[in-house]
Parts: C-alpha cells; sequence; structure tokens
C-alpha cells in the first residue's frame, strides 16, 4: 500500500471511530434524588464532544488549557472557566493535551430542565429573577472575575452536599450569576445563532472539529476535511455553514486568532513568532486579520491585556 492509500485508509478509520463514539445530542440522565444533574468527569471522555442537549448547562472548567466552541463562538479557556450553555446550544471544550494525557476530573457540570425551572418559578416568583439570564443563555454566557469565582466555588460546594443543602447552594449560584455585573459577563455566540443539527451533522461536525483542534497551527485544508466526511468541497462547505451558522475558513481563522490572544496574554513571545506558531504564514495578512476581530493590533492588545 502506497503512502496516499495508507493515509486514506488511516483517514476513514479515524472518521469511522468518531461516528461511532459520537451522537447527535446528548441524553442527560435524571436524578432521583436532587432537582438538577451534578457530575464530573475526566477529558478525554466519552461524553466531552460537540453536542448539544434541550437542558441548560452551567459548565466549570478545573484544569488546564485548551479552546472551546459554544454556537459560533470559539475562545480559549484556562482553569476556572464558567460557562452558562442554554437549552439546544451546541459547545465543546477541548484541551490542550500531551499524547496519551489524561486529566482526571476536568469537568465540573451542573444541567436542569427548563420546564422545571418554570415549575418552580410559577410557585416561587423569587425565581423570575432569573428568566432573563436562562434567556440570554442562547448565546451562551462566560463569567468572568469574582463572578467566576463564587460561582464555581458553589458548582463545588454543590457537589459535596446533598438535599436541602444542595439546594440551598443551587440558589445561591443562581443568584451569583444573574447578579454578576456586565463587565464580568462575556456573550459568545451571535444572537442569529440558531443551528439545525441531525444526527449526521453533529457526527460530521464533530470529526472536522477534531481535524481543525488537531492542525490548527499548522496547514489546514478544504479539502482534506470534506475527504475525513466523504464529501465534495462545494457540498461540505454548504453543509458545514448550515450545520455551525459559520463558514469553514472562518472557524480556522477564529480559532488561529484565539490561540493568538491567549499567546499574546500569557507569553512574551515576539509577535512574529506567535504569527507562524498559530499558523498564518504573513505577518501582515496577520496583523490585519486580528485588527479586524479584535479591534486592536496585537501590540495593542498586548499592551491592555498587560495593564
Amino acid at each position: 500500500m502506497d503512502a496516499a492509500a495508507s493515509k486514506q485508509d488511516a483517514t476513514a478509520r479515524l472518521a469511522e471511530r468518531l461516528l461511532g463514539m459520537r451522537a447527535d445530542r446528548e441524553v442527560i440522565p435524571a436524578d432521583p434524588h436532587h432537582s438538577v444533574r451534578w457530575h464530573e468527569h475526566d477529558y478525554p471522555s466519552a461524553i466531552a464532544r460537540w453536542n448539544y442537549h434541550p437542558e441548560y448547562e452551567i459548565h466549570l472548567i478545573r484544569k488546564g488549557t485548551g479552546k472551546f466552541i459554544v454556537g459560533d463562538h470559539i475562545g480559549t479557556f484556562e482553569a476556572g472557566h464558567v460557562a452558562l450553555i442554554g437549552s439546544g446550544l451546541p459547545h465543546d471544550w477541548v484541551s490542550d493535551l500531551d499524547p496519551g494525557e489524561l486529566i482526571e476530573r476536568r469537568d465540573a457540570v451542573i444541567q436542569f430542565d427548563g420546564k422545571w425551572f418554570h415549575q418552580c418559578a410559577a410557585l416561587l416568583p423569587e425565581l423570575d429573577e432569573a428568566k432573563q439570564l436562562l434567556e440570554e443563555s442562547a448565546r451562551g454566557i462566560q463569567f468572568l472575575g469574582q463572578s467566576a469565582a463564587r460561582a464555581a466555588e458553589t458548582i463545588e460546594a454543590m457537589g459535596a452536599s446533598h438535599g436541602l443543602e444542595r439546594l440551598h447552594h443551587l440558589i445561591g449560584l443562581f443568584t451569583t450569576l444573574v447578579r454578576a455585573p456586565e463587565p464580568e459577563r462575556r456573550y459568545l455566540a451571535d444572537e442569529w445563532f440558531r443551528p439545525q443539527l441531525d444526527s449526521q451533522a453533529a457526527a460530521v461536525v464533530d470529526i472536522v472539529l477534531e481535524y481543525v483542534f488537531t492542525n490548527h497551527a499548522g496547514v489546514i485544508r478544504m479539502s482534506e476535511a470534506a475527504a475525513l466526511v466523504g464529501m465534495t468541497e462545494p457540498t461540505f462547505s454548504k453543509y458545514f455553514k448550515r450545520a455551525t451558522g459559520q463558514n469553514f475558513s472562518d472557524l480556522v481563522r477564529k480559532l488561529r486568532l484565539a490561540h493568538a490572544r491567549r499567546l499574546l496574554e500569557r507569553s512574551d513571545m515576539a509577535i512574529s513568532t506567535i504569527c507562524y506558531e498559530v499558523g498564518f504564514s504573513n505577518l501582515s495578512n496577520f496583523n490585519r486579520q486580528f485588527l479586524n476581530e479584535t479591534g486592536a493590533t496585537p501590540r495593542e492588545y498586548r499592551s491592555r491585556a498587560a495593564k
């Protein structure tokens, strides 16, 4: 078997493996002993994937760094990342891993049914204060600063408690998120993002995300992404846009620029080095794309982040 055929065979096996492991819609099991589900999991894990579900989700990343996608938004995360994900909004957190690495208990997750919440609000009018927050969560909300720190502490306390004590912490968590000041909220997906995902679309997107996340600092070709899922480039382009709300090239660009922001904030690497590190081949193009995305040049962005 020649090299090209070997690569094609390996690609087919990868696609088959991913299609077999990942579902279009995560099924959230009910917890008969609690109003909401609290659980934790490692990474990688079978449930850590590009998925969506009708339940609302409050998500804490405890360890590591990486990239995340919520709807049509791509960003970077580190330990302490807290996000509220609305009903039906696709999401995924992909950690930076060494080969064979496992991050134990990376995630602490709370999931609850919208119908349950509204039934509770009908009996407890105090909960009306949280209704707007849940409406806004259709875009996905990342919490920052002290609000994120308090939310993370309360999420951990919920996991260590039961009965009325857990319910007490849940109300406290809602209070923290509802009253988080605007500077400590980051709205993620565009307001118009309303994905239409079926089982095939979710599996296709998952395969493509794995390819992009693995190669984001190197050469990424739409032709290779299309081949992974057995489509022609024109078909893949239309399919991907319909499934995610954005063009494939936009996804790659946003991911690379998100990685660049993290390097500008967290390292003293030269801007020219960062340009090539995140996959751009031309410094002037990198500067132009960065300015268009963030409203600042890389040098200005670094200067502001240092303050």
